[in-house]
């Protein structure tokens, strides 16, 4: 089997170290996963996930254990090597799409190439428009957030995470604020890029219906992974 994209061994996360008041989150995770995988994150608030969500992000360094991206120590590496590694491997959708009010639709999907290359050249506009029009938003490319539906600014934001061709995506409750249509929709279009691409998804929800049509389920119970297992997806609309 080929290198996984990510590898977590003993991965820990503690707060407020060294004071009275400390407390550890995450207790020595050991994680894989695998390019063209579609895996789910579960469990109650408060166990771990959108922690270790940051962990594998590099939106934060863990207390102990070991990371390795695409086989390379990443996990107490400087920012700039961290920043690096975000934009050339991963890959970000969160429930609330974070896009810049300021910029239009496909100004905002090309930020990425941007931050990675210092300008937006004619083959990234090119790249972003054919993204929007994969998920089904070719009219609008000119327009704001602001005049985007809600599920249209998320699929603006799933285009956005694609736009650097990301090994995984990581996906943090990405239709937690989706009427159930929305969020149907929305969860196809990760499917059929997973699909389509061979994009690794790891995707935390809290809706079992979503988990179903996961290929992997692991969950997380008070900082520990208490299931990790593979499963057959649910076919849409035989809940």
């Amino acid at each position: 089997m080929s290198t996984p994209i990510i590898e977590l061994r003993g991965l820990r996360k503690r707060f407020n170290e060294g004071t009275a008041i400390e407390s550890e989150v995450l207790h020595g995770i050991d994680l894989d996963v695998h390019r063209g995988e579609f895996a789910c994150l579960i469990g109650p608030s408060g166990s771990g996930k959108s922690t270790l969500l940051n962990m594998i992000g590099l939106l934060d360094q863990p207390s102990g254990g070991q990371y390795r991206l695409k086989g390379v120590a990443i996990g107490q590496s400087d920012d700039d090597t961290r920043t690096r590694a975000r934009l050339n491997t991963l890959g970000f959708v969160f429930q609330f799409h974070h896009l810049l009010p300021a910029f239009s639709a496909l100004e905002n999907v090309t930020l990425p190439m941007l931050m990675r290359d210092g300008v937006v050249t004619a083959a990234a506009r090119a790249e972003g428009a054919a993204l929007l029009e994969a998920v089904g938003l070719g009219q609008v490319l000119d327009r704001k957030p602001s005049e985007l539906s809600g599920g249209m600014q998320q699929r603006v934001a799933i285009a956005r995470a694609l736009a650097l061709s990301p090994d995984l995506v990581l996906a943090d409750e990405p239709t937690g604020n989706l009427d159930t249509q929305t969020a149907d929709d929305v969860f196809a279009l990760l499917r059929d890029f997973n699909r389509r691409r061979g994009t690794a998804f790891l995707i935390v929800t809290h809706d079992p219906r979503l988990a179903a049509r996961c290929d992997r389920v692991v969950e997380l119970r008070d900082g520990t992974i208490v299931r990790d297992e593979a499963q057959v997806a649910a076919t849409p609309g035989a809940d």
